[in-house]
């Protein structure tokens, strides 16, 4: 460890140990995540806070390798042990980038919710910043003076490559693909158990990635064509997810994508009539149930309960509506 807090001292790094870790140091291989608290601040003689990752819900995650838009950060995380902490020094040249990697977090983590910067098109990055700003004073002070900072540092938890479930960003193609079907059971689980929440998390997770996949194809090639249909099951039961738990316009909105690229799927049009009922749509109800008794004939049964349901809300809407009407008038 004294190699790497000399190598940091050659590049302008100081480092300061404030809180002994645990262990022996970890080998930081690729794919390692650490878990930490962040607090920035300048080397003035206030030593003014720029940002306190104290202030946010959860603690900061970094994830070795994959390149960190500030790396003095991944620099300085990988001289220190398992619940250290530590103050780091670094010169002007290590932080430039500092005010850009502060906004995104702030963005990320909430701060200042009621702070709005409406951002232009896309355009000269410098140029726009000096001309807009970033939409923070402080960070805007940082950009146009530039100048050393100090990060304390304090890990929480440090986690080895295979030690824990990779969010979806820090997966390869390969981890993202093999992941879709993992879903799919976790979800289907999840919905056996009448989970429905956390079941449509699985399925809206699996979307995801077929949805990421499906940008990098070419509409009406093959392969797009392939991962657009393997979307439809998992529409359907994110749909019928919201059905149950009474987001009916969620469940209306997906079932609508699976009916524009297969406008005879029964499934899909009996499930969108259920959700017009509930989110009180009764013309566009009847319009798929009808259509459902025409493609499926044996589910005429299924289809009449639902549109007793239908009319027995109808008819109770419009009493209502008759009681209000005399309420007026009286």
């Amino acid at each position: 460890m004294t190699d790497l807090i000399a190598k940091l001292y050659e590049q302008g790094i100081a480092k300061k140990l404030l809180g002994c870790g645990k262990g022996d140091l970890p080998e930081y291989a690729d794919g390692t995540k650490i878990i930490f608290h962040y607090r920035t601040t300048k080397c003035d003689d206030e030593k003014t806070v720029i940002d306190d990752s104290r202030k946010h819900e959860k603690p900061m995650e970094l994830i070795i390798g994959k390149k960190f838009k500030l790396e003095v950060w991944e620099d300085c995380l990988k001289t220190m042990r398992d619940k250290e902490r530590a103050l780091f020094i670094a010169d002007t040249r290590h932080v430039m980038g500092y005010p850009h990697v502060s906004k995104s977090l702030r963005g990320i983590f909430g701060k200042d919710k009621n702070h709005e910067h409406h951002e232009g098109g896309h355009c000269c990055g410098m140029m726009a910043m000096a001309e807009q700003g970033l939409g923070y004073p402080d960070l805007d002070d940082l950009v146009k003076n530039p100048q050393p900072l100090e990060f304390t540092l304090e890990i929480l938890n440090v986690q080895t490559p295979n030690g824990y479930e990779k969010d979806t960003w820090a997966m390869s193609e390969e981890e993202r693909t093999d992941r879709i079907p993992v879903l799919k059971e976790e979800g289907n689980a999840l919905y056996a158990e009448k989970k429905y929440g956390e079941a449509a998390e699985k399925y809206g997770e699996a979307l995801g990635l077929l949805e990421q996949k499906v940008l990098k194809e070419k509409p009406g090639d093959t392969e797009w064509e392939k991962l657009e249909d393997m979307k439809k099951p998992f529409l359907l039961n994110f749909s019928q997810c919201k059905i149950n738990l009474q987001e009916y316009y969620p469940a209306v909105e997906h079932l609508s994508t699976v009916l524009k690229r297969d406008p005879d799927n029964v499934k899909a049009l009996f499930r969108r009539g259920r959700a017009h009922v509930g989110a009180w749509n009764p013309v566009e109800a009847r319009e798929d149930f009808n259509r459902v008794i025409e493609l499926d004939s044996t589910l005429s049964g299924a289809v009449k309960k639902e549109i007793k349901i239908l009319d027995d809300k109808q008819k109770l809407k419009d009493e209502n509506d008759k009681q209000k009407l005399k309420g007026l008038f009286s």
